[in-house]
């Protein structure tokens, strides 16, 4: 039975959350693999390659919200979130299936730039209805934070895993390594992904929801976030992160190699950094249940700000020192991601005592679609402000590029983490306001229970209490 602490056991909260190392598999290859395998490896170019990534993103951004509003709107026997993500699976089975094992006979312009849409589909679909479904799994302040950082350590050790296969992959010498590296990848996504969400589907329920969900346009969606001043304040964050991640993610190789001159350990580094987030993320999901989210968020970001300044003074071929600096940076890895996804659970019940509508699933999307746009827009500004300052990657560049390239690397995320901070100081719903609207929504629906169909046909939630 569901407790009212909310509090899941952890081999429900394990399954639950299993899905997103799958996620995140097929999310870095994506980023980082798939545009140079397609341009060389299968010989599109990077012109054509170029445009289609850029015209998928865009496709992606667009879908978030449309899909949001989907996953609200059309609940089923099994609650609002699950025949979701059950559904997207063998979508997103196929889609890898293409994209990370393709016929090269079958390769043109065209083929890739389908099977990106319908990949990033059933991506949008899965990623935002897992999220919107751990938002709804517990009323607890402290316990959303507890879920959220758990998914979060799962979708870095996806990162690590799919970014470590690469490296196995390459000592057993393949004929075609890129073919191999992507086919690893592939199977990776391919295997994982239908047991994790077996696995979620089946162990863990739903809650009921007793308030209306009925169409909502996707202008009239943007009104309600306009007049939102607690949720406008979370997309700032996530899109603030967004960014910030984006100009660290895309110019640490260069950084690393060029600037610390670290020749093949840079991408170790990297790795080092994703580690580092999974063994922080626990600390802070500990400490985080003595303080309010917000003040937590806040002490992680503006540490991270302030170990972003050991970037001026590290000296090139120095691996000990860089290594103690990635694991200090690692507080980034993950945090405030999580921090950030469980207040919007707490605004999303405010929202809910306002409207009288839950709109969980719109509300992610929206999030997810801001934090991408952030990512876009970094990739983008950096690229062409690194090209303008003329720093050649994989060159000697002079004294003054390398100053330029660490100005571009630290200072537009010192500045944009400064001012999460300054937004989320005060961010009004704490522990005891997101009490008091958890007693409102369940005074309302003590109202609504005994005929509700959904109650009597979600699985329970197996949680601490509940334990025989």
């Amino acid at each position: 039975m569901h407790h009212k602490s909310g509090r899941l056991k952890s081999g429900a909260l394990l399954a639950y959350a299993s899905p997103a190392i799958p996620i995140a598999a097929m999310g870095v290859p994506v980023a980082i693999y798939l545009p140079p395998f397609y341009a060389q490896d299968m010989g599109l170019g990077l012109t054509v390659v170029g445009v289609v990534f850029m015209l998928a993103r865009i496709w992606d951004v667009i879908t978030d919200p449309v899909l949001g509003v989907l996953s609200d709107r059309f609940p089923s026997r099994w609650g609002r979130r699950r025949h979701w993500i059950a559904l997207s699976v063998p979508i997103m089975v196929l889609a890898a299936w293409k994209l990370f094992l393709p016929n090269p006979d079958d390769v043109t312009a065209f083929y890739l730039i389908t099977w990106m849409l319908i990949m990033y589909i059933a991506w949008t679909l899965l990623s935002v209805s897992h999220m919107a479904w751990g938002a709804e799994l517990s009323p607890q302040y402290h316990e959303r934070s507890r879920i959220q950082g758990v998914r979060e350590i799962a979708i870095l050790i996806g990162a690590i895993g799919v970014l470590g296969l690469p490296a196995v992959i390459e000592q057993f010498n393949p004929d075609n390594v890129g073919a191999a590296r992507m086919a690893s990848m592939g199977w990776f996504v391919i295997i994982l992904l239908p047991l994790t969400v077996l696995w979620a589907v089946t162990k863990v329920g739903e809650r009921p929801n007793h308030h209306e969900t009925p169409h909502v346009s996707l202008l009239a969606s943007w009104e309600i976030i306009r007049h939102n001043a607690e949720m406008r304040k979370i997309l700032i964050g996530g899109m603030f992160t967004g960014v910030s991640v984006g100009i660290t993610g895309g110019l640490f190789l260069f950084y690393a190699s060029d600037i610390l001159q670290l020749g093949q350990l840079s991408s170790a580094f990297l790795l080092l950094n994703f580690a580092s987030g999974i063994a922080i993320v626990p600390i802070v999901i500990s400490i985080s249940g003595r303080f309010s989210k917000h003040a937590m968020l806040c002490g992680c970001v503006f540490l991270y700000a302030l170990s972003l300044n050991l970037l001026w003074f590290l000296p090139p071929q120095s691996p000990l020192l860089t290594a103690l600096t990635m694991m200090i940076m690692g507080i980034y890895m993950g945090s405030p991601a999580f921090l950030l996804r469980s207040m919007a659970a707490d605004v999303i019940d405010e929202d809910t005592i306002k409207t009288g509508h839950n709109r969980t699933g719109l509300f992610f999307a929206i999030y997810s679609m801001t934090d991408k746009i952030g990512n876009a827009i970094a990739i983008g500004f950096t690229y062409i402000v690194l090209d303008a300052i003329g720093f050649a990657p994989g060159e000697v560049n002079t004294a003054e590029d390398i100053t330029e390239f660490k100005i571009l690397f630290i200072v537009p995320s010192l500045i944009l983490n400064l001012i999460i901070v300054k937004t989320m100081i005060n961010f009004p719903i704490d522990k005891i306001r997101q009490q008091k609207n958890q007693q409102i929504l369940k005074d309302r629906a003590s109202t609504h229970v005994s005929t509700s169909p959904e109650s009597r046909t979600s699985l329970s939630y197996v949680t601490e209490e509940s334990r025989p």
